[in-house]
């Protein structure tokens, strides 16, 4: 019959063994991350020249405009939407360039649709017209951005799962 202090020797080398494996993968991915940190700010920088080049004349910040790290602050274009930015509510008057890439592509799609005198599209459908796969992930991924849209006024769903541009949105003629 092995000892109790047998036993716990086994069992703490045991948790030595775990320690000291996942130090070892906590080094490598702390490594790993320092290198895609290193890479994420030389991206930065670069995008970040390329937008000093193409600037029009006048509009790279003084040199008391600057972020902590050095970086020029420039204005945003007013409309100019970031990924990942909420839908706004829709406005008489308010530009599609408001909304975020893939928003505006949705919209561009039911617009085409509008205008070639179709009817409403589905998920589904649209995502063959964007390319995608027609699986579950996509066309649900397409569904919560038209339901967003929905509840914001861009779009009218018109029958359960089939979408159309809201009538004043069509008025606009592409909004962008």
């Amino acid at each position: 019959m092995p000892s109790v202090v047998g036993l716990l020797e086994q069992r703490e080398l045991t948790a030595r063994r775990r320690v000291d494996a996942l130090r070892e993968e906590a080094d490598r991915i702390h490594a790993e991350l320092d290198v895609a940190e290193r890479e994420w700010n030389e991206w930065v920088i670069a995008r970040s020249r390329v937008g000093e080049v193409l600037a029009p004349e006048g509009a790279v910040a003084s040199e008391d405009q600057r972020h902590s790290d050095g970086q020029p602050v420039r204005p945003a274009p007013a409309n100019a939407a970031k990924p990942k930015s909420v839908v706004p509510m829709w406005r008489a008057g308010l530009a599609w360039s408001a909304l975020s890439v893939d928003y505006q592509r949705v919209l561009q799609a039911l617009a085409d649709r509008s205008r070639l005198g179709q009817g409403p599209l589905t998920c589904q459908e649209m995502a063959a017209c964007f390319g995608l796969d027609p699986v579950p992930a996509k066309v649900e991924a397409l569904r919560s951005k038209a339901k967003r849209l929905v509840a914001r006024g861009w779009l009218v769903e018109s029958a359960p799962g089939r979408f159309t541009l809201a009538k004043d949105v069509a008025g606009q003629g592409g909004g962008s």
